[in-house]
């Protein structure tokens, strides 16, 4: 059993031991009044009351019936609305991170999306000391792990100014859809920024498929995708993707799309045509699940990639700000809402 509360509009996930029983062979704890209390202490942390949240989840800690997933869910908890509360709880923040990677990094699967940005490359810096990165559970041969690397921006003149964002929502697009065929596993996009930070190639632009196998080796990754966009005029541009076997570095799909610059409808094919020479059979449900997502404006777009740069840089002011803005522009951009939504407790 999951245990969920929807919060400010957010269907947020709140990690239990008891949403997490189902997983594992652990027994049932003896009280679930645990999840729901965590429930409603992200239910304040989403309204902004984060003493509220802090006093009720506090108050867990004390409780003799704690398993080490009860204890996990209490520090996640405290570090979200800590990290919430400002620069000077920061410290506290990070602290109950430690603590979550020092009972293991693997008894759960972090971090989650409600986590913003900084608390995730935290995570990333502690499990990669223990050499958990990736965690041995993911290794499932009936799933195959997938990569999306930032888009290259190939065009030219104002283009290459205009699109410079779109490199990075292409990708976030990308990793969102492939996230909707369940024999794939995509890795988050900032993890794969973590390692390439910590490959220094983050900055050189060498990712390629000769890097691939060291790269994909610490994501765990068995494909890796690889995109550009090259806009010569307003008329027209061109979307080229390449799938790579991280153990080969061969190339084992190639995609290229030509058309009006209508970049998430010219995504929308590329992704099916991908799955397609993957062999990967979309269900009719994943189908109408792609087609619903997104958005046809392009400010939104445009507007989406921008917050997604910010909230790298953890500048969540700016980053809600275009989340909002792009929600605006179109109010059924889903993705849009959702991350707008995350990063709302952050700007006060």
């Amino acid at each position: 059993m999951s245990i969920f509360t929807k919060a400010a509009g957010l269907l947020i996930a709140v990690l239990m031991a008891v949403g997490a029983v189902a997983q594992s062979s652990d027994p049932v704890p003896a009280s679930n009044d645990i999840a729901d209390k965590l429930a409603k202490a992200v239910d304040y942390y989403s309204n902004l009351e984060f003493d509220s949240g802090l006093t009720m989840t506090q108050g867990l800690l004390g409780r003799p019936d704690l398993t080490a997933k009860d204890s996990i869910a209490i520090y996640e908890v405290l570090s979200l609305i800590n990290y919430a509360k400002g620069q000077e709880f920061q410290r506290q923040a990070f602290g109950y991170l430690e603590k979550i990677s020092a009972i293991g990094p693997c008894v759960l699967n972090l971090p989650r999306e409600l986590w913003p940005t900084e608390l995730r490359d935290r995570w990333y810096k502690l499990t990669k000391a223990k050499e958990m990165l990736v965690c041995p559970s993911e290794a499932d041969p009936a799933i195959r792990t997938i990569a999306i690397m930032e888009f290259d921006n190939y065009s030219v003149g104002k283009f290459q100014e205009e699109l410079g964002y779109l490199a990075k929502g292409l990708a976030d697009f990308f990793q969102h859809d492939f996230s909707q065929i369940s024999s794939l596993k995509v890795v988050e996009r900032d993890k794969i920024d973590y390692v390439l930070g910590e490959l220094e190639l983050q900055q050189s632009g060498k990712v390629d498929k000769e890097t691939a196998a060291r790269v994909g080796k610490m994501l765990g990754a068995q494909l890796m995708v690889f995109g550009s966009i090259t806009q010569l005029d307003s008329r027209s541009t061109r979307m080229i993707v390449r799938v790579v076997k991280v153990e080969t570095s061969e190339i084992i799909a190639s995609v290229d799309k030509e058309g009006k610059p209508d970049y998430l409808a010219l995504e929308k094919e590329l992704v099916k045509d991908v799955a397609e020479k993957l062999d990967i059979m979309l269900t009719d449900q994943t189908k109408l699940v792609l087609q619903e997502s997104g958005t046809e404006s392009m400010d939104a777009v445009k507007l989406y990639s921008m917050g997604l740069d910010y909230m790298d840089k953890y500048d969540y002011v700016k980053a809600y700000e275009c989340f909002r803005s792009a929600y605006e522009k179109d109010n059924t951009f889903t993705e849009a809402k959702r991350k707008m939504e995350i990063y709302r407790p952050l700007v006060g």
